[in-house]
């Protein structure tokens, strides 16, 4: 029997600023530090999964924001998951996949379909849950027109919302713009 904490959602607006601060330590501790302003404003302004230890503390978390994607002439609503993390003495119990069960729900209720660029650490979660490697181009839509990104290639993992075909890979998925990293 799984005994790991249930993950709870909640908007980025009904978080308080003691747990947004809560949230942004466990993501620079879990990122040893590498985890920049602009990581941290991508992981705002859509829903938040939490996982709680019994005494309260933040031990998971993992946020899916909405992002526009172009994709064969039509603009698709992209939930982008964002700011997955397992605090270091609670990995391997399974609490990952509960965060992004929750996430996964809010694609597949909100969404056209999920995406997310991966570390070399994370790939292994989001294949094992039926994320799929884009095999096609990736851009984003610069202020002077798409920018190729060869190198987020083979690590951009898209998935279907329930009901809902995924995009052919004959034509790129251009992402909004946005600053810092661009996936």
């Amino acid at each position: 029997m799984d005994r790991s904490p249930a993950p709870h959602t909640a908007h980025t607006s009904a978080l308080t600023a003691s747990e947004r601060r809560r949230i942004r330590d466990l993501l620079d501790t879990a990122f040893d530090g590498d985890f920049t302003d602009e990581d941290w404003e991508h992981s705002l302004g859509g829903v938040h999964a939490l996982v709680h230890d019994a005494d309260g503390l933040l031990i998971a978390h993992g946020s899916v924001v909405q992002r526009r994607v172009l994709h064969a002439g039509r603009s698709y609503r992209a939930g982008y998951v964002e700011a997955v993390a397992v605090r270091a003495d609670r990995r391997r119990e399974g609490l990952g996949h509960h965060v992004m069960a929750a996430l996964e729900q809010v694609v597949d209720a909100a969404y056209d379909f999920g995406a997310l660029s991966a570390s070399d650490a994370g790939a292994a979660l989001y294949a094992a849950r039926g994320w799929q490697v884009w095999p096609g181009r990736l851009a984003a839509l610069g202020p002077s027109g798409p920018v190729p990104l060869p190198e987020e290639e083979g690590a951009t993992y898209i998935r279907p919302a329930a009901g809902r075909p995924l995009p052919a890979p004959g034509h790129p998925l251009q992402f909004d713009w946005r600053d810092g990293d661009l996936l």
